[in-house]
C-alpha cells in the first residue's frame, strides 16, 4: 500500500520547485518537468489539478507558467496530497457509511483511525517552506520516536 502515490510524489516535487522559485515569477511546466524528472504530459495534468484545488495559479503568455497561489509557509503537504489523490484512507472501513457490518464493534478500526489521524496531522504540519529549508535531525528523531 502506498500512502503517497507516484502521481502525488510528482506533484510534491513540482510544488517544492515552485516554492524554491516563489519570488522569481511563473515557472514553465517544461522547466519544472526537466528539473524534477517528471513526465511533461503528466505534469501538465497534475498542475491542472493543483490549479483547480487553488494551490497554484496559472499565468498566460510567453513568460507564463505556474506559481504558488499562497506563500510556501501557507501550503501543507496534506493539501497537496489530497488535491491529487483524495483524502488519505488506510482502510475502506474508515470511509463514511456502512461499508463493513462489523464497523461499530471492530477492535481494529479504532487503532486504524488513530493512525490515520496521526498521519493526517503529520502531513498537515509540514509546509513547503519547511521542505525547501530541509528537515533537521531533531525532526527526524521525533518521527522515529513517534512524537510530534
Amino acid at each position: 500500500m502506498d500512502i503517497v502515490r507516484r502521481n502525488t510524489d510528482y506533484a510534491l516535487r513540482a510544488m517544492v520547485n515552485l516554492a524554491r522559485n516563489y519570488d522569481k515569477g511563473p515557472q514553465s511546466n517544461r522547466i519544472i518537468a526537466e528539473q524534477e524528472n517528471v513526465p511533461y504530459q503528466l505534469l501538465c495534468k497534475l498542475m491542472q489539478k493543483l490549479n483547480s484545488a487553488g494551490l497554484v495559479t496559472s499565468f498566460m503568455g510567453p513568460k507564463g507558467g505556474f506559481g504558488l497561489s499562497r506563500q510556501p509557509s501557507k501550503i501543507s503537504l496534506l493539501e497537496i496530497i489530497e488535491s491529487i489523490q483524495a483524502p488519505i484512507r488506510l482502510n475502506r472501513c474508515l470511509l463514511a457509511g456502512d461499508i463493513c457490518p462489523r464497523q461499530k464493534h471492530c477492535p481494529v478500526k479504532e487503532k486504524l483511525l488513530d493512525l490515520q489521524e496521526y498521519i493526517g496531522g503529520y502531513f498537515s504540519d509540514i509546509t513547503l517552506d519547511e521542505l525547501i529549508a530541509g528537515s533537521s535531525k531533531k525532526d527526524r528523531k521525533k518521527l522515529k520516536r513517534g512524537k510530534k
